[in-house]
């Protein structure tokens, strides 16, 4: 089953657990960097990221002897096209935690960096982007980032830029959110693929059958 990106949106509250991923993904796009260099600059491990293991198996390994299990975080990953793409499922991702203290995770010229993340323990659920020229653009899910970017023009088109202040009251708002706030993560990783272009395997996803690595959280 190949649905572009929705099914991640759609399952953002979903807490069925499957042998891979389903529920409360985190999304992180790269293009015009190396996939394997941008996986290590996030923290993967060299020789994990060559036995390209995926996850389901990954899942079934003890920690490496040293290593402290809370600061892993499980990430699948792939490419298409010009995009990489890194999928997790741990409380937000990696790439929004870590970018402002690991130098390595700062965006270079020329890249270009998609980040939906859920952020647990942080709320609410952002978009970060990186359009090339290392100027990092947040919004938070319901919102633009206000560049007039095409990425702002295909959350419009989606329908994931909800009603604000001070174009609508505050009980209009609140209102609007009530009835479509549990649609909005859909809408918003609708917007992603249709901007990138990208579709992920829902049955590989869910099925941990995607290649795997830790990453250390920053």
């Amino acid at each position: 089953m190949t649905n572009g990106l929705t099914w991640m949106g759609a399952h953002a509250y979903t807490a069925t657990p499957v042998p891979g991923m389903c529920g409360g993904i985190s999304l992180t796009l790269a293009r015009g960097i190396d996939p394997d260099e941008f996986l290590i600059n996030l923290g993967a491990d060299l020789d994990q990221l060559a036995a390209r293991t995926p996850l389901a198996e990954l899942r079934s390994r003890p920690t490496p002897p040293g290593h402290d299990p809370t600061r892993y975080a499980y990430a699948m990953y792939g490419s298409e096209g010009e995009w990489t793409y890194v999928l997790e499922n741990d409380h937000a991702a990696t790439w929004a935690t870590g970018f402002r203290r690991v130098p390595s995770m700062r965006p270079g010229p020329g890249e270009e960096i998609l980040c939906a993340s859920r952020n647990l323990y942080s709320p609410p659920a952002a978009i970060l982007h990186v359009e090339g020229d290392e100027v990092i653009r947040r919004a938070e899910f319901g919102t633009t980032t206000g560049h007039e970017s095409a990425l702002d023009a295909a959350l419009t088109a989606a329908g994931a830029v909800f009603p604000s202040i001070p174009d609508a009251t505050a009980d209009e708002v609140t209102a609007y959110y009530e009835q479509h706030g549990a649609r909005l993560p859909a809408l918003v990783f609708t917007a992603l693929g249709a901007y990138t272009g990208l579709s992920i395997d829902q049955d590989a996803a869910q099925a941990g059958n995607l290649p795997a690595v830790h990453l250390l959280t920053p």
